[in-house]
């Protein structure tokens, strides 16, 4: 599929030349920007059938804690490599209100939250599962990959009842030094015991991507676009 590709200060925009029934926002990880994972979209190889807008935020710039302070691009602080230091509460929330913002704007560009799958590799796939399990509306779907469930104490209060049971696709690697594949098995646990199911994937890798990962992602995306986009 061919598509048309937009950049702004805020993201970077890939659009299918027929109208888009559908959208993925996809966050990218720590120190890295909105331009990282637009290969993928080749990759992954959607059917002309199923036209649909992917959307790469870049998250604002800050310091950050554990790697001396330095300014770079992080969906918020992390103080230490610790459950209650590896996300900032305030930062993530903000990255939540810029993930409902992205929403909205696919809804003025005619793309129900219901066609839309939020997704996000290592921070932003922890910012996508914070994100997407509170927001109102029901979602397509949750992807997220070599990450952790952030604040997990505060998802019996904060969960929508809306994304109860949305489709969720979580994969990692056994090998990742990052972000150990027991912290990937914590959030698998954690969705389960909160009444989620989530398919997860597990793969002979470190802190990245793999064309078996791929091969999966793309699979369950065309399942989960197919179905928005015809419900």
């Amino acid at each position: 599929m061919k598509y048309l590709r937009d950049e702004t200060d805020f993201e970077v925009t890939l659009s299918p030349l027929a109208p888009a029934v559908a959208s993925v926002i996809l966050l990218h990880g720590l120190g890295a920007d909105g331009h990282d994972f637009v290969p993928i979209v080749d990759e992954i190889g959607l059917p002309d059938s199923l036209p649909v807008r992917f959307v790469f935020p870049h998250a604002p710039r800050r310091p950050v804690t554990v790697n001396n302070g330095f300014v770079m691009r992080a969906w918020y602080d992390i103080k230490s490599f610790t459950p209650t230091g590896r996300a900032d509460i305030s930062g993530t929330v903000e990255s939540a209100r810029r993930v409902a913002d992205c929403i909205d704007r696919e809804r003025q560009r005619g793309i129900e939250a219901s066609r839309v799958v939020l997704a996000g590799f290592s921070q932003g796939g922890a910012v996508a599962l914070y994100a997407g399990l509170r927001h109102p509306e029901r979602l397509a779907g949750i992807l997220a990959m070599s990450c952790y469930l952030p604040f997990p104490e505060t998802l019996a209060a904060e969960r929508s009842a809306a994304n109860s049971d949305v489709p969720i696709l979580l994969c990692h690697g056994r090998s990742d030094p990052v972000v150990p594949i027991a912290m990937g098995l914590e959030a698998r646990n954690e969705l389960q015991a909160h009444g989620y199911q989530p398919e997860w994937h597990e793969y002979p890798m470190e802190h990245s991507v793999c064309m078996a990962e791929i091969a999966d992602v793309a699979r369950w995306l065309r399942q989960r676009l197919q179905a928005a986009a015809e419900a």
